[in-house]
């Protein structure tokens, strides 16, 4: 079965705000594991390979990914008013808790408890990036030559610490000519 046609042709403004709104509740810092799992395998607004297509977009354009996945998403389903619905649903609520936990850290931040928590909250999300890549590149049939372009900007990053507009000034274009002259 064609995971695209799966997708459905329409989902509302309201479903759109409700499915984001649970989203942005799902998780601190690392929603897109959830967001993955509502927009493909639970509502199947997107196949995999479409979510992909946004997720790359995303990343690529200014702003936070989850924002811009939103945005995309609401605006291919309701237009204008879809986009905002989409982004408004995502962004409320965590504003709200956010302002309540800052306002809480500011009153405690000087306890070492609260400090460790924050530390092991960060190894959570470390461990959900990671999990969320694997499961993203699980669908791609990788070549070796994406593979050997994947490694080369982990490294570029991760350990060199290059740049990242540096390293997309190099690895794009270098990418795009490969796939185009290995796409016949």
């Amino acid at each position: 079965m064609d995971d695209a046609s799966a997708a459905p042709r329409s989902v509302s403004s309201s479903a759109l705000f409700v499915g984001f709104l649970k989203i942005g509740l799902s998780g601190f810092g690392g929603v897109m594991p959830f967001a993955r799992r509502m927009i493909v395998e639970k509502e199947r607004w997107l196949s995999e390979l479409e979510f992909l297509d946004v997720l790359s977009l995303s990343q690529f354009l200014p702003g936070p990914n989850i924002v811009n996945v939103s945005v995309i998403i609401g605006r291919r389903f309701q237009g204008v008013v879809g986009a905002v619905a989409a982004s408004a649903g995502l962004m409320a609520m965590p504003l709200v808790i956010v302002l309540a936990f800052a306002t809480l850290y500011a009153q405690f931040d000087d306890v070492a408890a609260v400090r460790g928590a924050c530390t092991g909250v960060s190894a959570s999300a470390s461990g959900l990036i990671v999990a969320t890549a694997l499961k993203l590149a699980r669908p791609l049939k990788a070549s070796t030559w994406q593979v050997i372009v994947a490694v080369t900007a982990f490294v570029g990053i991760a350990l060199l610490r290059v740049p990242l507009p540096w390293l997309l000034a190099v690895l794009c274009p270098v990418s795009i000519a490969i796939a185009w002259r290995t796409r016949r």
